[in-house]
């Protein structure tokens, strides 16, 4: 296995260890500047993940990290973009439906993403340069490198060309451009069911074969969506810019994303 992405396995599992930590006991939340919830769970998580990556050497963009003037970020050919909770809401709604994302960028492309869901014990993770993308169900936060790839299985998206569309809508933020869209895939009698979730999971569940189209047609960051399209790239499924109609990029000057769509290649 790749020495980053194992890395980064390690970093999500610890990080996950310290989450659940503070999802079993009461928490308080704060508001940050832009209005978006925080808990202790972000801030614990965030130290743990920067203690594994930064001996990696390679520059860090975390959601709970101040960030690096791009004058400075333009000239990095590498770096980790990560979220330390995604899906904060889902954490303070305790439904399970948060997760620690950990991607490696090299010249704005995700090739290595982690997406770990503390609260099942499900693990993502995907090689791009491979093409290979794994799902394991865990029995413990503490466990070897060599374990979760004697476990692995490999994802598979479906094969597509039925009669039924199933759409990943989100539990948090459904817009109506979304429920426009739906309306657009309802041609020659096809069917569309929405599959809600929260976070990330909404890229795994297109990556496993339990969707079929993601649209995102509401604001995300750079940190909630690298190791969603990591994962997808790597088993081909892209995540298309409605901006440029090309494959969404990172480390930007602005981390904000534009609006998106995952989906199969065809």
């Amino acid at each position: 296995m790749n020495k980053n992405l194992q890395t980064a396995i390690e970093a999500s599992l610890k990080a996950g260890q310290v989450i659940m930590e503070v999802y079993n006991t009461p928490f308080n939340v704060e508001l940050k500047d832009d209005k978006s919830p925080l808990t202790e769970a972000d801030k614990k998580a965030n130290d743990i993940i920067n203690s594994f990556l930064i001996p990696t050497q390679i520059p860090i963009i975390s959601e709970e990290n101040k960030q690096t003037d791009y004058s400075v970020r333009k000239d990095w050919k590498l770096c980790w973009v990560v979220d330390p909770v995604d899906g904060t809401k889902e954490f303070i709604k305790r439904n399970g439906e948060f997760t620690v994302n950990i991607a490696l960028v090299s010249n704005g492309r995700p090739i290595l993403g982690v997406i770990y869901v503390p609260a099942t014990k499900v693990l993502y993770y995907a090689d791009v340069t491979l093409q290979k993308g794994y799902k394991v169900n865990l029995k413990s936060h503490e466990v070897s490198i060599q374990k979760i790839t004697e476990s692995a299985t490999p994802l598979k998206p479906k094969a597509g060309n039925t009669d039924l569309i199933q759409v990943v809508g989100s539990r948090s933020h459904m817009s109506q451009e979304t429920l426009d869209f739906m309306e657009t895939l309802k041609v020659n009698g096809t069917q569309v069911e929405v599959v809600s979730k929260g976070s990330s999971l909404k890229f795994c569940l297109v990556s496993e074969g339990n969707a079929d189209i993601y649209p995102r047609f509401a604001p995300t960051m750079e940190w909630d969506t690298a190791a969603g399209q990591a994962i997808c790239n790597a088993v081909g499924i892209e995540v298309i810019s409605k901006e440029t109609n090309k494959p969404l990029l990172y480390n930007k000057e602005n981390l904000l994303n534009p609006w998106f769509i995952v989906s199969k290649i065809n």
